[in-house]
């Protein structure tokens, strides 16, 4: 079973910088937990799960180019 089926019912987001060639992540909040997933693995694949600090340190690494 995948992280995504252990997930209950989430309203999965696709970012608005995702391209036509299937570059995508999905984005879901759940109380203060962030989920990101790709998309293309249509709810099968892998989960990752940040709580707020990490997702504002993950969020401004990204904007910070460290992810390339």
């Amino acid at each position: 079973m995948s992280d995504s089926q252990q997930l209950p019912e989430l309203a999965w987001r696709k970012s608005t910088f995702s391209d036509t060639a299937g570059e995508c992540v999905e984005v879901a909040q759940a109380g203060d937990t962030t989920h990101v997933r790709d998309s293309k693995d249509a709810g099968k694949g892998p989960v990752l799960r940040f709580t707020p600090t990490e997702w504002a340190a993950f969020t401004a690494g990204v904007r910070a180019g460290e992810f390339g």
